[in-house]
């Protein structure tokens, strides 16, 4: 546990900007470094987002470049002024206390750094201790149930997903006539076939040869010019091709930064491990959602919302191809984003301003104290992207000075030691730190 009410006299240059001893200099550096980074990261996701929403061209020309420049913008903010707060709050406090150079500074830089983003992209973080594929099974059966429930999901959502798993699957609701009609059928089919009642196993393999053979549709799929297993097999090449797709373009910059160098390495653009990777995620979780819905109306014989629960969940498990902490975590917190406001509006949950601004600073803060005070406790893909963001500037923090709180802090940094110019410096780096 550290001491939280202890302190140390070090100033901001011996602990924090260890590479120079100007907090202008420092602050300007980082800035620079999370701002190349951040277009790199925005870019390509806006052009891709927009490729795929068929945009016009309107959107192009006014819309996408203040778009990434402003979410850009959000991520050089968090990770400037963290820097900036971190200097601030030395010179007001007068030295270091366990909790100022990580979550003291993050705090007030997340809250300001949030505020720049568009208040559609500000979704609500959570733990990143969760289990991945778990998460994302529960997370995928929720939202292709609201996908399916009337009016559950608007916007991008919806738009993203009728493009992947297809028109088809539009929502059809339980009490639509042809559905409810298909209810009254069945109880009237129960009632007079009770006593040859067949078996889920007899039943599966009807189907299975049945849809072999002669590739039926059952009368309430939608997909009329296909059969069940064609129309997952399509679902699955339409949608590992997008997936293989996209991981190429984003390769596209660092391959051709090394054509004439290394000109074999264009061939890692094509074959690559992760472009596969990605088309398996895409392409399983289309063709076992569009499976396992054939599947299910065929069993219950009409279309019900709540097949969608038993699909998404299944489908979930193709994040076992492509195992990726951001997308589970962040539609997790879309969904959670989404079930709050759906609570708002039907009067259940109260409505608290700036709910998200705030859990996003306060989670986001927890993570800068554990990446200063406990990087061993962070999950290595958030620590290999604060390395990204800041130039790998967050790695020569003088860790070792606060291992006097009790954190190990330096547990993964023994072997560095900052060569700190001693005419900057409050304490003689041969002296023992000693708290107060």
């Amino acid at each position: 546990m550290a001491a939280f009410s202890k302190s140390i006299p070090h100033n901001c240059y011996e602990i924090g900007h260890t590479w120079h001893p100007s907090c202008g200099v420092s602050f300007l550096q980082i800035t620079r470094g999370a701002l190349e980074e951040s277009l790199k990261i925005y870019a390509p996701l806006y052009l891709i987002a927009a490729i795929l929403r068929k945009r016009k061209l309107e959107y192009y020309l006014h819309k996408l470049l203040p778009e990434i420049i402003q979410s850009a913008s959000f991520l050089t903010a968090n990770g400037a002024l963290y820097m900036a707060f971190f200097c601030i709050l030395r010179r007001i406090l007068g030295k270091f206390y366990a909790w100022s150079p990580g979550f003291g500074a993050a705090l007030p830089a997340s809250y300001v750094a949030i505020l720049i983003e568009r208040k559609s992209r500000r979704g609500l973080l959570t733990i990143y201790m969760a289990n991945l594929v778990l998460l994302f099974c529960i997370t995928a059966a929720m939202y292709m149930f609201f996908f399916r429930c009337k009016d559950g999901l608007k916007g991008f959502t919806f738009s993203a997903l009728r493009f992947i798993v297809g028109k088809e699957e539009i929502p059809t609701h339980s009490y639509s006539p042809e559905a409810a009609y298909a209810k009254v059928e069945q109880r009237r089919e129960k009632h007079e076939e009770k006593s040859r009642r067949m078996s889920i196993i007899t039943l599966a393999r009807k189907l299975v040869d049945s849809v072999c053979k002669h590739g039926p549709r059952h009368r309430c799929c939608k997909h009329y010019e296909d059969n069940c297993i064609s129309y997952c097999l399509k679902g699955f090449i339409r949608m590992f091709s997008v997936g293989y797709l996209i991981q190429c373009c984003l390769r596209i910059p660092s391959a051709f930064r090394h054509l004439f160098t290394q000109p074999s390495r264009l061939l890692s653009l094509f074959y690559n491990k992760e472009n596969f990777q990605l088309g398996a995620f895409l392409g399983s979780f289309v063709s076992i959602y569009k499976g396992t819905s054939c599947f299910l109306r065929w069993v219950r014989n009409l279309d019900d919302e709540l097949h969608a629960i038993i699909a998404g969940f299944l489908a979930g498990i193709s994040m076992m191809f492509y195992k990726s902490t951001t997308i589970s975590m962040y539609l997790a917190s879309k969904l959670v984003e989404t079930m709050y406001f759906k609570g708002i509006e039907a009067g259940k949950v109260p409505y608290f301003p700036h709910a998200d601004t705030i859990i996003y600073s306060i989670s986001t803060a927890i993570c800068f104290q554990a990446a200063v005070m406990e990087v061993q406790t962070l999950r290595p893909s958030y620590w290999k992207f604060l390395l990204r963001l800041t130039k790998g500037k967050f790695a020569v923090m003088n860790r070792k000075v606060l291992d006097v709180f009790g954190t190990d802090a330096s547990k993964y940094f023994r072997d560095f030691t900052p060569q700190l110019d001693p005419r900057y410096t409050s304490v003689k780096p041969d002296l023992p730190v000693e708290l107060s």
